[in-house]
């Protein structure tokens, strides 16, 4: 195996250079045309009127209401979907029973329904003529056009990334540790905290960071859901849609900027997290 190695990495270091060159210009090229100069663009029309528009348009009103919205949303969806994570992933790494395949294939589906669709499941559920509404509007209770449904619909579509981290790790790591602990007389819960939880703690802050990212960006299920309230049920990505389709491009893209600075400290975080776990 190590031969065959070495000899793997002799052959890719014999590549012609211009070879060599020309992938890394076409990756770069790419990377430029479609990661940064849309960044770019972004940061330039954001401050296109100055500071002080820049500061007007996402200190107003509707722009305060929408980011608390937001943040809101991931400080409810996020407890939720790790604690849903890390025990679907135990249950999964740890056990073989009939219908785990099935499970895991139940786990992966909002990766393949789009989140529109996923938004109008919802509605066909909660809304007014929906399957539950009427039962919920007697007992006055509102999932559909509030912040329920809104929690609802982004808990569906971020679900998989925590537990699709975690599944492989914990899958890799093995049980041995835990036998031992067990054996030595240790409480079931002292070694999942002790041992088992650290064991995978770069995977969960990994699914974490995922999940963070894809909350604060997600517009189609919240957008089918949410009603376009202004000031209640408006999160960041719609209030921007608002803005452009109201022609306030300035206003629009000054509060994409805040949520483009969101997702670039979760890319920075993802960043370090990779590094530190390869250690």
């Amino acid at each position: 195996m190590p031969a065959r190695r070495a000899a793997s990495d002799r052959s890719h270091a014999t590549d012609p250079a211009i070879v060599r060159w020309a992938l890394i210009g076409v990756a770069l090229a790419f990377l430029a045309l479609f990661l940064v100069l849309p960044l770019f663009l972004v940061f330039a029309k954001a401050f296109e009127g100055g500071v002080s528009t820049w500061l007007a348009a996402v200190t107003d009103p509707m722009a305060r209401a929408a980011l608390r919205l937001t943040l809101l949303i991931t400080a409810i969806v996020l407890p939720i979907n790790v604690v849903y994570g890390v025990a679907a992933a135990w249950a999964i790494a740890r056990f073989r029973f009939r219908g785990r395949n099935l499970l895991v294939t139940l786990i992966d589906l909002p990766f393949s329904v789009s989140p529109v669709v996923s938004g109008m499941v919802f509605v066909l559920l909660f809304g007014a003529s929906g399957w539950l509404g009427p039962l919920l509007d007697e007992r006055g209770i509102q999932i559909v056009f509030a912040v329920p449904g809104i929690v609802l619909a982004t808990l569906f579509v971020t679900s998989p990334f925590v537990v699709r981290e975690l599944i492989p790790s914990m899958e890799a790591h093995g049980v041995a540790e835990e036998e031992a602990a067990l054996t030595l007389g240790a409480s079931g819960w002292r070694t999942f905290f002790t041992i088992s939880l650290p064991k995978v703690r770069w995977a969960l802050l990994y699914g974490v960071v995922l999940c963070t990212a894809r909350v604060l960006g997600e517009f189609g299920a919240v957008s089918v859901v949410s009603g376009h309230i202004r000031g209640r049920t408006t999160t960041v990505p719609l209030h921007v849609e608002m803005l452009y389709n109201e022609y306030q491009f300035t206003a629009a893209f000054a509060v994409a900027s805040v949520l483009t600075v969101l997702g670039l400290v979760t890319l920075v975080l993802k960043y370090f997290i990779e590094r530190r776990a390869a250690f």
